[in-house]
C-alpha cells in the first residue's frame, strides 16, 4: 500500500509575514475587546478577548518556532531543530486548556451572580472581532495543512471566530429579551468547544513527542515490505518513529544468511530504497547480522 509523504510548503518568508500580520491584528482586537467588555459588563466578550489574546500568544510562539525549526543540525541537536514546532503546538494546546478552565470558572460565578450588560456594545465589538478572526484564520489556513504548530494556532482562531458568533447571539438576546443569563452560558459553550478541539488535535502532537510511529503507516506493512526484500531472513530491534510531523525514521537489525555475507551493502540498499519509495521513510539505519551470529533474546519491535 503506497503512502504519499510529499508536501508542498509555503515560502518560509511569506509564511512568517502572514503570521506576523496575524499577531498584530489580534493584539489590536484584544485591546478593543477588553475595553468593550469592561464598558458593557459582558463576561462573554471578555472571555472572547482572553481567547483572542491567547491567539496572539500562540501565533508568536508559532512564529519563533518556525524560525528555530529551520536551523540546521549541530553538535547539540544532531537531528536538527524541527521538533521546535511540535513543542510549540503542545504549549499552545496547554494554554488553551488553562484558558478554557478559567472561562468555566468565571462563567459559573457569573451565572450565580448575574450582571447588567450593554447588549448593543457587545454586538458591535463582537462583529468587529469576528471579521478580524476570519482574517487571521485566512492568513494561516493554507499553512495549517502542513504544520501542527500553525494548525494549533489556526484552531485558536477558528474557535475564537465561533466564539465571536456566540457572543453576537448573546448580545442580541440581551437587546431583544433582556436575557443576561445567555452571556455566561455562551462563555461555558466557548470553553467546552475549546476543550473539544484540544482533545481532537493534541493526541497527534503527543504521539510525535513520544516517538510514536506515523499514524498513516501500518507497522505490519513496513515489516512485510522489509522481509520481502531478497536476502532478508529475519528482523528484530525494529523502531519506527516520527522525527517531526512529516519526517519518519526507522532503525532495525536485519538477519541474513552466511551465503549472502558479501551482499550486505546491496541488501541494505535495497531495503532503504523500498522504505523510501513505498513509505516515504528517508532516514533508515540498519545493522546487518549473519544468521549464525545474531543477537539473543530478541524482540521484533523494540529492545
Amino acid at each position: 500500500m503506497p503512502h504519499d509523504h510529499h508536501h508542498h510548503h509555503i515560502d518560509p518568508d511569506a509564511g512568517d509575514a502572514r503570521v506576523a500580520w496575524a499577531v498584530v491584528v489580534n493584539m489590536v482586537l484584544t485591546l478593543a475587546q477588553v475595553v468593550g467588555g469592561l464598558l458593557s459588563g459582558s463576561l462573554a466578550l471578555i472571555a472572547d478577548a482572553l481567547h483572542n489574546f491567547s491567539d496572539a500568544i500562540s501565533l508568536i510562539i508559532a512564529f519563533f518556532a518556525r524560525k528555530i525549526a529551520r536551523r540546521p543540525a549541530d553538535e547539540s541537536m544532531s537531528f536538527g531543530y524541527g521538533r521546535a514546532e511540535v513543542v510549540a503546538a503542545l504549549v499552545n494546546y496547554t494554554t488553551l486548556v488553562v484558558l478554557a478552565l478559567y472561562l468555566i470558572y468565571e462563567g459559573i460565578l457569573r451565572m450565580l451572580e448575574p450582571q447588567p450588560i450593554n447588549g448593543w456594545l457587545v454586538v458591535w465589538i463582537a462583529v468587529i472581532a469576528l471579521m478580524v478572526d476570519l482574517l487571521t484564520a485566512a492568513l494561516t489556513y493554507s499553512m495549517s495543512k502542513h504544520s501542527m504548530n500553525i494548525r494549533a494556532a489556526f484552531l485558536h482562531n477558528l474557535a475564537d471566530a465561533l466564539g465571536s458568533v456566540a457572543v453576537i447571539l448573546a448580545g442580541t438576546c440581551v437587546i431583544l429579551w433582556g436575557w443576561t443569563w445567555v452571556d455566561p452560558v455562551v462563555t461555558l459553550l466557548i470553553a467546552g468547544y475549546i476543550l473539544w478541539h484540544v482533545k481532537a488535535e493534541a493526541g497527534g502532537v503527543i504521539r510525535v513527542l513520544m516517538l510514536g510511529s506515523p499514524p498513516d503507516m501500518e507497522m505490519s506493512e513496513v515489516i512485510a515490505a522489509m522481509r520481502a526484500v531478497p536476502g532478508v531472513k529475519d528482523l528484530h530491534h525494529l523502531h519506527l518513529w516520527q522525527m517531526e510531523e512529516h519526517r519518519a525514521a526507522l532503525q532495525a537489525h536485519v538477519v541474513i544468511d552466511e551465503s549472502d555475507n558479501g551482499r550486505q551493502q546491496q541488501i541494505g540498499a535495497r531495503i532503504k530504497q523500498t522504505l523510501r519509495d513505498r513509505f516515504g521513510i528517508g532516514h533508515t539505519t540498519l545493522d546487518i547480522e549473519l544468521n549464525s551470529a545474531t543477537c539473543t533474546n530478541t524482540r521484533l519491535i523494540g529492545h
